[in-house]
């Protein structure tokens, strides 16, 4: 192929990087077809020329970057080898403080407040060797699973000309992976906001068990809730960047006591001999067909690997769905860590985000008490039900990605909201581990994905599970075709 010439000159083989996972950027550094520099100028090359229309960062933090890849090509050439993640460019969410950069959590209201340090996660990741591009919009105040906002505008779901939902939260670190910006990037999960945009935009998205990833320097929505996790090409990929996050944060009581996972040792193991349940309650309410088929396919899989498959009722998850209490503490939460901005500046909060915090905050203490005991109670039920099996399998999102058109009002956002979210907060409230991969396209040419649940801490389960069928399936070998983005 055509010789180019990293930052130290040397010539190296032309390769095509905007859509490799980690694994293969490492290989390519350490026999020297690539180098941290070419990739980091490459993709700095590419967000510059896409992200006008793709709209999935608000800052890029490009001399950061590229000292942080001329410091990891250094050592590597030297012999410091730091592991996998050494020089490979990442992003994070704009939740997340980086030296020197706002950290606005996708509203204005917080243009000013400028982060005196990386937070825990970024810390964490700058000790393994990533170079960090830059923060991707999310939602305001991190509250929505459908991508909307209103003060810096929705990522463009890069699978369709037409603006599609790219999922919330996470919504830019969702697009940027997905469009090849970027290898992985880092959301939040609350309700859902890494997997719901990971789900939508076709590519893999991991939710850890709170406790495991330090948050410390991350905008908080609920601290009884909120999860850092990767948005990934691949399950190594995301496992990878997972085991670089985990570890005890000082100042996150959360995660104190936690003893930090070893090797996984078991990720490439396969199914077979494992029993794998369907929930068959509330999972498929007004799911799309598409959905529904794709999902009964991705078990078919499977089964034809090894797996032994069990069609399971999870009354547990039904009574949870139904409670609204779930929703309200969430956001009775959200509501105090955003009480100056309720209190002093009302309308300049997004419509779509201010009607849920008001919510949240007429949410009385006696209610909020009452729901966190019947979810204690529902969650011990619901692990003693799933004693038997090692994880249990739903759809992530019931509806492919919907036109940006059709949510047009607060009314038509309340009524198709709870659709994208509704699967995805079993985990969270239940506080169990997830991954959501690929597991086909629906009729219009939108993703669709499968989650796997797993019990407290049974992260390696999830995983190994995940990886074995995206592995077979070869749903993530496809990407969007981007001819509509007009480069000129």
């Amino acid at each position: 192929g055509k010789a180019v010439r990293n930052g130290q000159g040397r010539k190296m083989k032309a390769h095509p990087i905007e859509f490799e996972t980690i694994a293969s950027l490492a290989a390519s550094y350490r026999s020297g077809e690539l180098s941290p520099v070419t990739v980091t100028e490459t993709l700095l090359g590419r967000i510059e020329a896409l992200n006008g229309q793709l709209n999935a960062f608000i800052r890029v933090t490009g001399e950061r970057a590229l000292a942080e890849a001329r410091a990891a090509e250094m050592e590597l050439r030297a012999g410091q080898d730091r592991g996998s993640l050494h020089g490979i460019p990442y992003a994070v969410k704009d939740i997340y403080d980086v030296r020197g950069e706002p950290t606005t959590a996708g509203s204005k209201l917080l243009a000013g407040n400028i982060a005196g340090e990386d937070c825990h996660a970024v810390a964490q990741l700058a000790r393994a060797g990533m170079v960090l591009l830059g923060k991707t919009h999310t939602v305001q105040f991190a509250l929505g699973p459908i991508g909307l906002n209103s003060d810096y505008g929705a990522p463009h779901n890069p699978w369709h000309a037409v603006a599609h939902a790219p999922g919330g939260s996470s919504s830019g670190s969702g697009v940027a992976v997905a469009a090849g910006l970027v290898p992985v990037a880092l959301g939040s999960d609350t309700g859902g906001s890494v997997r719901i945009p990971s789900a939508l935009c076709g590519i893999v998205g991991f939710k850890p068990t709170v406790g495991r990833i330090g948050r410390t320097g991350a905008y908080p929505l609920s601290a009884t809730l909120d999860t850092v996790g990767p948005l990934a090409r691949s399950v190594e990929d995301a496992a990878a960047v997972y085991m670089a996050l985990q570890g005890e944060d000082t100042d996150d009581e959360s995660t104190h006591g936690i003893a930090r996972q070893g090797p996984l040792s078991a990720l490439t193991a396969g199914v077979r001999g494992m029993r794998l349940a369907v929930c068959e309650t509330a999972a498929f309410d007004e799911a799309d067909p598409d959905v529904v088929e794709a999902f009964r396919a991705a078990v078919g899989h499977l089964k034809e690997l090894g797996a032994e498959i069990v069609s399971m009722e999870m009354p547990e998850v039904g009574e949870g769905l139904a409670d609204s209490g779930w929703g309200r503490s969430l956001v009775a939460e959200g509501a105090h860590f955003n009480a100056r901005f309720l209190d002093s500046r009302p309308d300049e909060i997004d419509p779509l985000v201010a009607y849920q915090l008001a919510d949240g905050r007429a949410f009385g203490a006696s209610e909020y008490f009452g729901t966190r005991l019947r979810v204690v109670a529902r969650k011990a039920r619901l692990l003693e039900r799933l004693r038997d099996v090692d994880v249990f399998l739903t759809p992530t999102v019931t509806t492919p990605a919907e036109p940006l058109s059709e949510f047009g009002s607060k009314q038509d956002y309340a009524r198709k909201e709870p659709r994208y979210w509704r699967n995805t907060s079993i985990a969270n409230h239940f506080g169990l581990c997830a991954v959501s991969v690929p597991c086909g396209f629906s009729s219009k040419g939108m993703p669709i994905g499968l989650m796997v649940n797993a019990g407290p801490f049974e992260e390696e389960m999830a995983l190994r599970v995940a990886r074995a069928y995206a592995r077979a399936s070869g749903w993530l070998e496809r990407h969007p075709d981007l001819a509509w983005i007009d480069r000129s």
